[in-house]
């Protein structure tokens, strides 16, 4: 997978030989010899991954690195820090600072393709889940933030085969999260499927392969979005490669550095958690744009869909389809009594009466205003009229129980059916409104149906 790099490094010679490699292996690179200039490039290319040096002059790379995570639009790019520093203190720094990897000069450019590679993945993830929610929150249709984005408090699986280090991994886990450890692979597996934050592996497990838990863990339907950090001996390259390219998130050294577990998981956490949010966003802007606010019932859009996909196999030989038109008696008299409050409990409580007297393959929906409309997929007239009338019972049949009044409240209904010879939604609905409107005609409060087209 390709994507557009950012190289930073102020030491021409190192950025040239970089960008080399980097174009050699179709990765589109702009460069930059300074932090300043890095931050103005970012800001105006966007770029998918950026490279950083650390030792720089003026604003070194740790400096650029905490700008980049303070912006709101570059906070999302990741940010691999490169540099001869290879101290322990300088790795936390960097994690610390928002760097998503550290690596040490001279770098290892398998290593280096391979974490790009894994980078570039989440990067599209992330882009297109945030593209979404943008779309859905410049149509007016994005809730509100609910979900936690902080990163303490998650539920981390530890596997190991090796029960004292896995003991130790939870230990120094505890203090922010809660660890729960597996040393089979099987019944890690089943942890997995519930709530799970973040999966610390430790590949150097001999008892089962870990390389073939983390392929499962990636395939597993529960535990596919979940982040997995793998404890490694980087020497092994050939599995450092192969943990990367089933998926593995990211990588830290055997042994485990206590500090730099925590700084390591509460990142992954922290960006599953924005992940989890984008993805839950995205959820409730497509259930809000085909759901009626008022009442919870399908709207208009997704009848016409539904409606259009169910005439479209009838017409092709599959079962008939039929449709119901709903209009509650006299409402506007509801609204101009009572007032428009408690015309909307009224609606309301059609709905909820509506939902109730159906089969669980119908779906009710609001047309607009008090008109409602139930489609009936593999439903004869005759069963069509049948479920129209228990509605109509329904409604009628006792008073609303609105605040301290009860209101009595009819509905008119018109029903028609498909009759299999290339039938449209229009064509159904225009039947069913016509039979709606006989019924209103004919005195209120009672159904019609109109079989053929018209």
């Amino acid at each position: 997978m390709t994507a557009r790099i950012l190289l930073v490094d102020d030491i021409e010679g190192s950025r040239r030989i970089l960008e080399a490699k980097l174009n050699a292996e179709y990765y589109q690179v702009s460069t930059a010899a300074d932090g300043a200039t890095a931050l103005e490039i970012a800001a105006r290319e966007l770029p998918d991954i950026i490279l950083l040096d650390v030792l720089m002059p003026g604003m070194d790379g740790l400096q650029v690195c905490r700008a980049l995570k303070a912006d709101a639009v570059l906070r999302h790019i990741p940010v691999v820090l490169l540099t001869a520093l290879d101290s322990r203190e300088s790795r936390l720094e960097g994690l610390e600072a928002g760097a998503d990897e550290f690596l040490s000069k001279p770098i290892d450019d398998v290593i280096l393709f391979a974490r790009l590679r894994s980078l570039a993945r989440l990067k599209v993830m992330i882009d297109e889940l945030r593209e979404r929610e943008d779309t859905s929150r410049r149509m007016g249709m994005a809730p509100m933030p609910g979900a936690r984005l902080g990163a303490s408090g998650g539920r981390v699986l530890v596997v190991d085969d090796d029960p004292a280090q896995a003991q130790a991994l939870a230990a120094d886990l505890a203090a922010e999260h809660r660890p729960v450890v597996e040393t089979d692979p099987e019944k890690a597996l089943m942890s997995a499927r519930g709530p799970i934050d973040l999966v610390v592996v430790n590949l150097l497990s001999r008892s089962f392969d870990p390389l073939r838990l983390v392929a499962r863990l990636r395939s597993g339907d529960h535990s596919r979005q979940a982040p997995i950090l793998a404890a490694v001996d980087f020497d092994l390259r050939d599995r450092v490669l192969k943990a990367l390219d089933l998926g593995v998130n990211d990588l830290i050294g055997w042994p485990v550095d206590p500090l730099e577990l925590r700084v390591r998981a509460r990142a992954l956490i922290r960006r599953k958690r924005y992940a989890d949010y984008l993805r839950d966003t995205v959820a409730q802007s497509m259930e809000l744009a085909v759901t009626d606010q008022l009442t919870g019932l399908n709207n208009r859009r997704y009848m016409m869909g539904q409606l259009d996909a169910l005439l479209e196999r009838s017409s092709a030989g599959g079962d008939p389809v039929s449709l119901l038109m709903l209009d509650i008696d006299h409402f506007k008299r509801v609204n101009d009594t009572w007032g428009h409050t408690l015309g909307d409990e009224v609606l309301r409580e059609v709905a909820v009466r509506l939902a109730s007297s159906v089969r669980a393959v119908d779906i009710p929906c609001r047309y607009g205003g008090e008109e409602f409309v139930v489609v009936m997929p593999a439903t004869r007239l005759t069963d069509a009229a049948r479920i129209a009338e228990r509605i109509r019972s329904a409604i009628s049949g006792e008073p609303f129980q609105v605040g301290d009044r009860e209101i009595p409240v009819t509905v008119s209904l018109g029903v028609s059916a498909s009759d299999g010879v290339e039938d449209r939604p229009e064509s159904l609905l225009r039947r069913a409104d016509e039979a709606l409107y006989e019924a209103k005609a004919a005195g209120r409060n009672q159904v019609v149906i109109r079989p053929l087209r018209t």
